[in-house]
This record gives C-alpha cells, sequence and structure tokens, in this order.
C-alpha cells in the first residue's frame, strides 16, 4: 500500500547500526556447518526444522499481515481481519471501544514466504484531533518462510495502558505499520478506537 505518512511510520533508527547483506535460504542453510551457534541462530529462524514450504508462486509479498488483535484481561479478545483490502479500507470507520485506564496488549498474526524476513517492525502512530499524540514501535523479528509443521507466525507486544480521566477519553485515529529492515512496508492502514469509562 503507497504510504502518504511517510518518516512518521517508520522505525526509528539505532546510531550505527548496519543491515546485514542480504542472502537467499539456501545460501544460508549452507553456512558454516560445523559451527554450533550458526546452527541455533539457523533453528531459531525456522531453518532445518522441515516440512513443506507454504510460498504461494502467485503471491509475491514477502510478509502478509493475517490479523491484529486486542487483548485485555477479562474480555474476549478483538481481531482485526487484515487479508482483504475492503476490511483494511473500513477499519477507520468502525472505531473499537477501550475502557480508560485499561490494560491490554496487540498480537499480530502473520506468515512469511519466498525468503527470510529481516528485521519485521510494527509502528504506532496515533493522533487525536490531528495532533500526534503518541509512536510506538515495537521489533517483532526475523523469520524463515511458513511451513505445514508451523503455517502461521504470532507476535504479541508489550502491555499497554490506556490513558484515563476526561481529558483522555474521546476518538482516537491510528497509523500502523509493519516494516522490515530494508523500510518495506508490508502493510500499513488507519484504524480508530474509542476512549471511554466503560467497554
Amino acid at each position: 500500500m503507497a504510504s502518504s505518512h511517510n518518516d512518521d511510520t517508520l522505525p526509528e533508527q539505532t546510531e550505527g547500526f548496519k543491515v546485514g547483506e542480504k542472502k537467499t535460504m539456501a545460501e544460508i542453510s549452507k553456512m558454516d556447518e560445523g559451527d554450533e551457534s550458526l546452527k541455533r541462530y539457523k533453528e531459531s529462524l525456522g531453518l532445518g526444522g522441515g516440512g513443506k514450504d507454504l510460498s504461494d508462486p502467485n503471491d509475491p509479498r514477502v510478509c502478509i499481515i493475517l490479523s491484529l488483535a486486542l487483548n485485555s484481561e477479562g474480555r474476549p479478545p478483538v481481531s482485526i481481519d487484515l487479508t482483504t483490502p475492503d476490511a483494511v479500507k473500513t477499519l477507520k470507520d468502525h472505531p473499537f471501544k477501550i475502557k480508560e485506564g485499561a490494560k491490554f496488549t496487540l498480537t499480530a498474526t502473520f506468515k512469511v514466504q519466498h525468503e527470510i524476513l529481516s528485521g519485521l517492525h510494527y509502528v504506532q502512530v496515533v493522533k487525536r484531533k490531528g495532533i500526534r499524540v503518541s509512536k510506538d514501535q515495537e521489533m517483532i523479528g526475523t523469520f524463515a518462510p511458513n511451513t505445514d509443521k508451523n503455517p502461521t507466525h504470532s507476535k504479541r507486544f508489550n502491555e499497554e495502558e490506556a490513558p484515563s480521566g476526561m481529558i483522555a477519553r474521546g476518538h482516537y485515529t491510528a497509523i500502523s505499520t509493519f516494516v522490515d529492515d530494508d523500510k518495506h512496508k508490508h502493510l500499513e492502514f488507519e484504524w480508530s478506537f474509542d476512549i471511554g469509562k466503560e467497554w
């Protein structure tokens, strides 16, 4: 999806950090086969675990974001389906209700295909009445393509607490972006939420 939000939806860069050279899965699989630490690294990516590759040859995307769920103790999760463009387009017009002061987490479910996905981040910019009130980012990680043994990946983000008080109550808009180390935006979408006294 094209972005009109540019740098605001990219993760902050760590000074001195350089993105490593991109390697194919075959190259990584053959690297230093006798090196135990590299073997553990490959296993952490999901390489060498066997299973049938689930990559769709007709879909060029490397990362497909399937859903984003809001989890809060004592409440059923509220899941956002991100698999179709129509679902993504309507999110901004159907705000989620969040109780002031409630603690919650977000969980992203996604799949990777064709190649290793390096340094996937989640970046969220929240605005109220057009003014940015927060920018949060979280490193999701590096992942190998999914197999039938591991058909999806998921990441539960750090717990957050909704603001509370009369001034905090109201309507907010958010722009969420899934972006990798190469600054490729895999998905960017707008959504909204209302903070109120009750769920």
